[in-house]
């Protein structure tokens, strides 16, 4: 997984703020909500970026904007593999963390944290269908850029450090998908089906089995110490 913390597409006068005493200034905090509205539209992730701006809002509660705080969730919520979704979260108070579209980010992220996948799509799809989500709804819809394919791309990555094969109806499971949507997703991530309805997932280094060789050194003098006791018991 490519980092998140200084990505390649990260324009350069970001960077310089994000390098400098700029980077405290409340002026910038506009300017880096652009710029995760920018993240979000293109599919990226700066987490630099998007906790100097939670950092921006801890020290201005007068700056603060619930709404792209949800977005630096979503976008962490997607890279959940790394710690980014903890490293924003302690920058928020427990007013900010208690708040409905947060509680129920948490509640995704425990799916995700304890691998249940199939849980992690019902528990969305739930919230969406509730008229008191419809701020999480709207935010996924309108200003992340394909967050099911994202949560989909991450959760293959997951799913391919644990299995070598699996069976077709639990990655229908995991990703949400069925039919011909989910053959063409097999496709694109270079997995293969065979006529069993099992699917097979290239070797890497986390899911290959390597044996492993213990070579024990034993001086004769210790082995007839160990005699010598066995024999006096």
């Amino acid at each position: 997984m490519t980092s998140t913390l200084t990505p390649a597409s990260r324009p350069e006068s970001i960077d310089h703020l994000l390098n400098s005493v700029e980077r405290y200034n409340p002026a910038n905090t506009e300017v880096l909500e652009d710029y995760l509205n920018t993240q979000c539209q293109n599919d990226e992730n700066d987490l630099a970026a998007n906790l100097a701006l939670l950092k921006l809002y801890q020290f201005n509660p007068p700056l603060f904007n619930p709404s792209a705080v949800a977005k630096v969730l979503i976008k962490a919520l997607i890279n959940f593999f790394e710690a980014d979704f903890n490293l924003c979260l302690y920058l928020l108070n427990e007013i900010v963390a208690a708040e409905p579209i947060i509680v129920t980010l948490l509640e995704l992220k425990q799916c995700l944290d304890e691998a249940r996948f199939a849980d992690f799509w019902a528990t969305l799809r739930a919230h969406q269908a509730k008229a008191t989500d419809s701020a999480l709804a709207q935010l996924i819809a309108d200003d992340v850029k394909d967050f099911d394919r994202s949560m989909q791309r991450t959760i293959a990555e997951a799913i391919a450090m644990a299995y070598q094969t699996i069976d077709l109806s639990l990655v229908s499971q995991y990703f949400n998908l069925d039919g011909a949507a989910l053959q063409h997703f097999i496709a694109e991530l270079g997995w293969a089906m065979d006529d069993s309805q099992v699917v097979h997932i290239p070797l890497n280094k986390a899911n290959e089995v390597k044996t492993t060789v213990i070579n024990e050194s034993i001086q004769f003098s210790q082995l007839t110490k160990i005699i010598g006791h066995a024999s006096t018991a």
